[in-house]
């Protein structure tokens, strides 16, 4: 039986991470939470700026034909999201979007005081690249609509609704595979390239998204051109690019964490395992 238990310790290359504390107060005493919370101020800073602008320029080209379209910015999207994930998951997670966060709370990987101060840092960086936009090129910025989401002409609200919410559980789906250290046991994923599918899921979800809701997925990237562009229209619609992704993202969360890792199964096995063997 021992030599069983060694065999099976020895395949086993991978170790479980204990659940987040729900309020952590040692970690609000270390340098290391407020570099991450700056990270991620940054991040969405430069993301919601590079993008903005890149939903601006399209705008101002698309009659004569010089615009990069939807597939161009699909691109801009997903390839910044994989150079920023990449950039910060050292050091803050690469977090980027408050629905990524509000996932990583749900499934216990972040406590409570970081998941707020993130999302905090998100949305100020967004208000921060977009009001950036608006002041490098303020008549682009004004006649393309502020780069702004909202529900598209011929769609209801229930549709814009449904597409956030199946276009965020595709996100954080790829998010949480990406990043399960399970899949990096014995060299069968290579840590580097997790920002890659990240990236990946993001454009292709533009691809599909972007003729219903000018795709949100990213209640910081909604909020932050809403706040910016100061319009009645995209405060009206700004409901759904909160609820739609916070859905998709406790399910996303909910269905990887309990269905497919059987985490809650795994907990109450433990827990047996404690009550019948005490120490």
């Amino acid at each position: 039986m021992a030599m069983e238990f060694d065999h099976e310790q020895e395949a086993r290359d991978f170790e479980d991470h204990p659940p987040a504390l729900f309020v952590d107060r040692k970690e609000l005493r270390l340098w290391s939470f407020y570099r991450a919370i700056i990270a991620e101020f940054v991040a969405t800073l430069l993301f919601l700026y590079i993008t903005i602008s890149t939903v601006i320029g399209n705008q101002k080209n698309i009659a004569n034909c010089q615009g990069v379209g939807p597939l161009g910015i699909a691109w801009a999207f997903g390839g910044l999201m994989f150079v920023l994930v990449y950039s910060t998951t050292g050091i803050s997670g690469g977090h980027i979007n408050p629905a990524i966060t509000f996932a990583l709370l749900v499934a216990r990987k972040v406590s409570l005081p970081r998941a707020i101060m993130y999302i905090v840092a998100q949305c100020i960086g967004a208000i921060s690249g977009v009001a950036l936009v608006e002041w490098l090129q303020k008549a682009s910025f004004v006649s393309g609509g502020g780069g702004v989401n909202t529900v598209q002409q011929g769609y209801s609200n229930t549709s814009a609704l449904v597409a956030e919410i199946v276009g965020t559980f595709v996100l954080i789906y790829t998010v949480f595979s990406a990043m399960d250290h399970k899949r990096k046991a014995r060299g069968s994923h290579v840590p580097v390239l997790a920002p890659l599918p990240i990236g990946f899921a993001v454009f292709v979800i533009h691809l599909a998204t972007i003729s219903i809701t000018g795709t949100g997925i990213n209640p910081a990237r909604s909020f932050g051109s809403a706040v910016v562009y100061g319009r009645k229209q995209p405060w009206k619609d700004q409901w759904i690019f909160w609820v739609g992704p916070l859905i998709g993202a406790t399910a996303a969360a909910t269905y990887h964490q309990y269905a497919l890792r059987a985490g809650r199964i795994k907990s109450l096995g433990s827990l047996h395992t404690q009550l019948n063997n005490p120490v």
